[in-house]
C-alpha cells in the first residue's frame, strides 16, 4: 500500500505526539512502530512486527492508527496528477490515519510507519525521530514560514532549511496558505508540478532551478507542524459541476468552508475555535494562532466579484453582486475570537512563558501589496442615476481590526513576536512598545514591495496607502547582510522571485534569525541576513 505522503507530526504533549499519514484506500494495517529498535528492523521484520500477534518486541512497540475518510477531497480538469486525467470534478478517496503515540520518554525516539493492504502490498517508511513537546523551561528552535502554494522556490527553501539548521526542529509555525485550492487533493500530495505541499515537506519534491534539482526536506517527519489558516486554506461554496478553482473563488459571508484544512490538521485545537484558533506552550515559547484572514478579490473585478467595485457587466443584476473582500471571522474587540485571545494572553501559561508569539495570516504592518486595503468589513455604496451606475466597497483604515484592536492588546500583553504572511515578502517592524512584527513569506515567489526604496505604488484607489506601511511604522533594515538596490542602498525587505528566505526562532539565544538563498547561484551559500532579539 502506497502512502500519499510521508508521515507528519501534530500537537505533541508532555509524553505523547500524534503521527498522521494518508493513503487512497483504508487498508487493514495502519500502525506506527516506535522505539530504539525500529531502525534496525528489515522491511520484512517491520511488516511482521506490524501484523503479528504481539504488540511489543525487542526495542519496539506498536501503535495502531484510527482511520478516517476525508470528506471533501476532489480533483478536476485543473489537477495535474501523473498518469491520471480528470475531465470534470470528481471525488478522490483519501484516508487519514492518525496514531497517538503515548508514554514517550524525554528526547527523540525512532519510529516508522507500516501501511499494508489486503492483497499483501505494504509500505514500510524510513526511520524518523519524534519527541514529546519540550518542557516549559526548555529552549526551542522553530521554523517560521508561510505561503507555500506550490510555488517554484519552495523545495529549494526547505532544502536550505535542512542544510542550515537540520530537520530535528521543535516545530514549524506556518502562517497559512499551504496550497492554492484546499479541496484539490493533488496539491497536497502528488501534483505533477513536483511541488505538492507534503512532498516538499517530506523531501519528495522535484523541481529544477538554474540546473539544480531540489527535493525539499523531511522536516515534518521530525518536527510537528503548528498551522494557522490563510485565505487559500478556505473553500467557497460547494458545487458538483463548477471547477474547483471556481468553487474556491465563490465564498459568501455565510457560506465558506475549512473542512479539508481541519481534517488534515485536526490538532492543535481549542474548545472555542477548533483548529482555526488555539494556543500552545512549546518549550519556553507560548504560541497563539488566530484565524485572521479574508477572501481574496481582484482589484478590478475582472470576471468576478471585485475588491473595490463590482464589474460593469453585473451592475444590473444585484443577485450576482459579491460582498467585497470580506472577513471570514471577525477579530475586532467584542468578537468571540478577541475575547478568547485576550483571556489566553492573560493566562498563567502565557505569563509563565519566556516568549509570547501570536500568529495569523493577514498582514497589518507590511510593505506588500496585500497590506491594503484595511482588514475590516467592507462598506458597500450603491450609486443610482436612476439605474445602478456603480457599486463600490470601501475599507476605512481607522476600522482595521488588527491595527485598531489587536495591536494595542499585543502591546499591553507583552507579546514578543507577531508572525504573519499573505504578501509573499520578508519584512519586519517594531512598535514603540517593543513588539516585533515579522512577515517571512517570500518562500516560493513574491509580488513585490511598495515603499520609497522600490518606488512602486500599490494598485488601489485614491485615499489608500500606495506606499509604505499602512500602520505607520518604518520597516527595519536587516541587521547583518541586507540586499541592496542598484545604487547600493540597503533594502528593508526581500521581495524576489529568485531569492528565497526563511526564519528561525531560537529561544536559547532569544533571537529570530533570517536567512536567504539565491536560487540563480545553486552553489552559493545560505546567507544570514538579519538577526533581532525578541526581548
Amino acid at each position: 500500500m502506497e502512502l500519499l505522503c510521508a508521515p507528519y507530526l501534530l500537537d505533541p504533549g508532555p509524553d505523547r505526539v500524534h503521527v498522521v499519514w494518508h493513503t487512497e484506500s483504508p487498508g487493514p494495517v495502519q500502525v506506527v512502530l516506535v522505539g530504539p529498535g525500529v531502525s534496525g528492523l528489515s522491511e520484512a521484520a517491520a511488516l511482521a512486527a506490524a501484523t503479528g500477534p504481539e504488540a511489543t518486541g525487542p526495542g519496539w512497540r506498536r501503535v495502531t492508527a484510527v482511520t478516517t475518510a476525508l470528506s471533501r477531497m476532489r480533483e478536476d480538469s485543473g489537477s495535474r496528477v501523473p498518469g491520471r486525467h480528470y475531465h470534470k470534478v470528481r471525488r478522490r478517496p483519501v484516508y487519514r490515519h492518525l496514531a497517538t503515540v503515548t508514554d514517550l520518554p524525554p528526547g527523540r525516539t525512532p519510529y516508522r510507519v507500516v501501511a499494508a493492504g489486503r492483497v499483501g502490498r505494504a509500505t514500510v517508511t524510513d526511520t524518523y525521530r519524534l519527541a514529546p513537546v519540550a518542557g516549559p523551561d526548555q529552549p526551542v528552535r522553530l521554523l517560521l514560514s508561510s505561503d507555500h502554494q506550490l510555488k517554484p522556490m519552495v523545495p529549494a527553501n526547505l532544502e536550505m532549511v535542512a542544510q542550515t539548521v537540520g530537520v530535528e526542529l521543535d516545530g514549524v509555525l506556518l502562517a497559512g496558505d499551504m496550497v492554492n485550492v484546499p479541496d484539490r487533493a493533488s496539491e497536497w500530495f502528488d501534483s505533477g508540478t513536483g511541488r505538492a505541499f507534503f512532498a516538499a515537506f517530506g523531501g519528495r519534491a522535484e523541481h529544477r532551478l538554474a540546473g539544480r534539482l531540489y527535493r525539499g526536506a523531511p522536516i515534518l517527519q521530525h518536527a510537528p507542524i503548528y498551522p494557522t489558516p490563510g485565505n487559500h486554506d478556505v473553500m467557497g461554496r460547494w458545487s458538483d459541476t463548477t471547477t474547483l478553482d471556481e468553487q474556491f473563488n465563490d465564498p459568501a459571508p455565510d457560506d465558506w468552508d475549512v473542512t479539508t484544512y481541519s481534517e488534515l490538521f485536526p490538532l492543535p485545537a481549542s474548545p472555542e475555535g477548533g483548529p482555526r484558533w488555539w494556543s500552545r506552550t512549546i518549550g519556553d515559547v507560548w504560541v497563539a494562532s488566530v484565524f485572521a484572514t479574508l477572501v481574496w478579490r481582484p482589484n478590478g473585478g475582472y470576471g468576478g466579484e471585485g475588491r473595490y467595485r463590482e464589474p460593469a457587466d453585473r451592475l444590473a443584476t444585484p443577485e450576482r453582486w459579491g460582498h467585497g473582500q470580506f472577513l471570514f471571522e471577525p477579530v475586532r474587540r467584542g468578537s468571540a475570537q478577541f475575547a478568547w485571545l485576550e483571556r489566553e494572553l492573560g493566562s498563567a501559561a502565557a505569563r509563565a512563558a519566556r516568549y509570547r508569539v501570536v500568529m495569523f495570516h493577514h498582514p497589518a504592518h507590511g510593505l506588500g501589496t496585500h497590506s491594503v486595503p484595511a482588514y475590516t468589513d467592507p462598506v458597500r455604496t450603491v450609486v443610482r442615476d436612476p439605474a445602478v451606475t456603480e457599486v463600490r466597497y470601501d475599507y476605512p483604515l481607522e476600522a482595521d481590526h488588527i491595527l485598531r484592536d489587536l495591536a494595542p492588546l499585543f502591546d499591553t500583553a507583552g507579546v514578543h513576536l507577531v508572525l504573519n504572511g499573505h504578501s509573499h515578502i520578508w519584512n519586519r517592524f517594531r512598535t514603540p512598545a517593543g513588539v516585533n512584527w515579522l512577515e517571512t513569506s517570500n518562500v516560493g515567489n513574491s509580488y513585490g514591495a511598495y515603499d520609497v526604496t522600490s518606488g512602486r505604488l500599490r494598485d488601489a484607489p485614491d485615499g489608500y496607502p500606495l506606499q509604505g506601511d499602512p500602520g505607520g511604522l518604518a520597516p527595519v533594515v536587516p541587521t547583518v547582510a541586507p540586499l541592496t538596490d542598484a545604487s547600493g542602498r540597503p533594502l528593508p525587505y526581500v521581495a524576489s522571485n529568485d531569492v528565497t528566505a526563511f526564519s528561525i526562532l531560537d529561544s536559547a539565544a532569544g533571537v529570530v534569525r533570517s536567512y536567504r538563498f539565491d536560487t540563480r547561484e545553486p552553489d552559493s551559500a545560505v546567507v544570514l541576513f538579519d538577526e533581532f532579539p525578541l526581548a
